[in-house]
């Protein structure tokens, strides 16, 4: 399947590890402009740009807190007054303070909302005020399967990831009219640098968890990305595509 992202500038939050990192890798071996951001992996992002940048692969790494949103509207404004128009926006910025509800400190509630989930709607609000007048975009916003069923020990993510789907379907109603199409990813378990650490036997128990008894694979979720993000999408709007080998089925 062809997809033609050429010399199209799509901006991912939270580019530096795991999912975030391979959307960034994939967008740029197709074609794409990609501006991607961080918060404190400044030698993490200055790696990937130096290795990813060269042989018509254009990259560009910004240090930006994206749950506060003077920085956030700076980011956009930086990123379109230096590189034009962006294309496509991909929210997969995300953090994670686990623990059960009632021993869960407050602070980390309110952490876990402001990046995942307030985070991605200031992202969301500076980016498609600019698609609404250009008349063309798309947006991404990558949630989870916690987002849909119960994820004890993670309430504040589970909520967060939650709130992410209601958003998407709210948003892709709201702007379609211009052209905009804006849907979202519910990844399941994905065997990123955070699961690689978990004990052997613990892994084997969410194999036995999961219907096609393996982990997803960080490309699998980024290729998910692509495909909303390409041309091939473009009567796509307001769904969620779940990636988890059929926990959720």
């Amino acid at each position: 399947m062809f997809v033609d992202l050429r010399n199209k500038l799509v901006l991912v939050t939270g580019g530096t590890r795991g999912i975030g990192h391979g959307v960034v890798r994939r967008l740029a071996d197709c074609g794409a402009r990609v501006a991607f951001t961080y918060q404190n992996e400044a030698a993490i992002a200055d790696a990937m740009v130096a290795e990813l940048r060269g042989a018509d692969r254009q990259v560009s790494a910004y240090r930006a807190d994206i749950s506060d949103p003077d920085a956030a509207s700076a980011l956009v404004e930086q990123i379109e007054s230096t590189q034009g128009p962006i294309f496509a926006l991909v929210n997969n910025a995300g953090i994670t303070r686990d623990k059960s509800f009632l021993t869960m400190p407050l602070a980390d509630w309110d952490r876990v909302i402001d990046v995942n989930l307030n985070g991605s709607a200031y992202m969301a609000r500076f980016v498609l005020e600019r698609m609404i007048r250009r008349s063309e975009g798309k947006l991404v916003n990558m949630s989870s399967v916690s987002g849909l069923r119960a994820s004890p020990g993670q309430a504040n993510y589970a909520a967060s990831k939650a709130a992410l789907l209601a958003l998407t379907a709210t948003l892709a109603a709201e702007v379609a009219r211009f052209g905009i199409q804006v849907n979202a990813v519910a990844p399941g378990f994905i065997d990123t640098d955070m699961v690689g650490a978990m004990p052997e036997a613990a892994r084997e128990k969410l194999h036995k968890r999961i219907p096609l008894r393996r982990m997803g694979r960080v490309d699998e979720v980024a290729d998910a990305v692509l495909y909303l993000l390409s041309q091939h999408a473009d009567y796509i709007t307001g769904q969620t595509l779940v990636i988890d080998g059929g926990m959720s089925a």
